[in-house]
């Protein structure tokens, strides 16, 4: 049994499919497949069974899924803490960031945290929060950004905390209005984001709250292609204020959302009582140095 093979089916599983592991992995969907059955043939176990289109684990591949996703964790902390014993001069840092906000919030910290460790590579993931708390847990990343948890299983540091805007068609007859209220968006199409965001939830808690399911004008994780949606008068996209400000454009208008309740609140996780290697610690250094209000 090898690593590679340990971290295939893992990734088959997370996934959903040879497909979709193939390409987190950068390798042929056919190389997947056959380190998947290298492993159930030294196991000894099928590992997965197919019914129609959906893989489901069988009774070994549920001990193997458990048990595989803590051997890679221990291998990659010994590489961490043997990393660190160069003090930088070299490492990786797994890093996972959340697909909105990205530019605004990041691209300063990526750059000052290069010149501060040019031999330090940055291995990142971008998605959802679900997305980046099921890397973090499984130990694909080291650290993630994402919504502040609330599973015990993740220790996290503050990073920001963002009011939503609504983007509104200029169109739109709420778009002169200096602030307005979710309710009274009720009757407009609402371009919503991937599965795996967990404001999504939040968004949709509040819309229920209030007495009303809104209707679904799309989705998308990218903040910019849902902006043109809203440019073309499909619905009002509700975004981290920070974000909003960087998409007005003709045709589109910002309008606050009062009560500002709604919020984007953004940590950087980590497994509780991980071993944090000195690149992950460097990071969060800068983090606390740098805060989202000052980019």
């Amino acid at each position: 049994m090898e690593f590679k093979q340990l971290r295939s089916f893992i990734e088959v599983v997370h996934r959903g499919g040879f497909t979709q592991a193939a390409q987190t992995l950068h390798i042929s969907q056919s190389a997947v497949s056959k380190q998947v059955a290298q492993l159930e043939q030294a196991l000894g176990q099928p590992l997965l069974e197919r019914q129609g289109s959906q893989l489901h684990l069988t009774a070994a591949g549920r001990i193997v899924l458990a048990r595989g996703e803590a051997l890679l964790r221990q291998h990659q902390e010994l590489h961490n803490e043997l990393d660190d014993l160069s003090q930088m001069a070299r490492g990786e840092l797994r890093l996972g960031l959340p697909l909105l906000g990205s530019d605004a919030l990041f691209a300063g910290l990526f750059a000052e945290y290069r010149r501060r460790h040019p031999n330090i590579s940055i291995q990142l993931i971008e998605g959802g929060s679900r997305t980046v708390e099921q890397a973090v847990s499984s130990g694909e990343l080291e650290l993630g950004g994402c919504i502040t948890p609330t599973d015990p299983a993740f220790e996290y540091q503050p990073f920001c905390d963002e009011p939503l805007d609504a983007l509104l068609p200029q169109a739109h007859v709420l778009a002169k209005e200096p602030q307005i209220e979710l309710l009274q968006l009720a009757d407009t199409p609402f371009l919503l984001y991937q599965r795996s965001f967990v404001l999504n939830d939040r968004l949709l808690g509040a819309c229920q709250q209030l007495g009303f399911t809104p209707k679904e004008g799309g989705r998308s994780g990218q903040a910019d292609f849902l902006a043109a949606l809203v440019a073309a008068g499909q619905g009002v996209v509700l975004l981290p204020r920070v974000v909003a400000r960087a998409l007005e454009r003709p045709g589109v208008v910002r309008v606050p959302l009062n009560p500002p309740d709604l919020r984007w609140d953004i940590a950087f996780i980590w497994r509780r009582g991980a071993y944090l290697s000195k690149a992950a610690q460097a990071w969060l250094q800068l983090v606390r140095e740098r805060p989202a209000s000052g980019l």
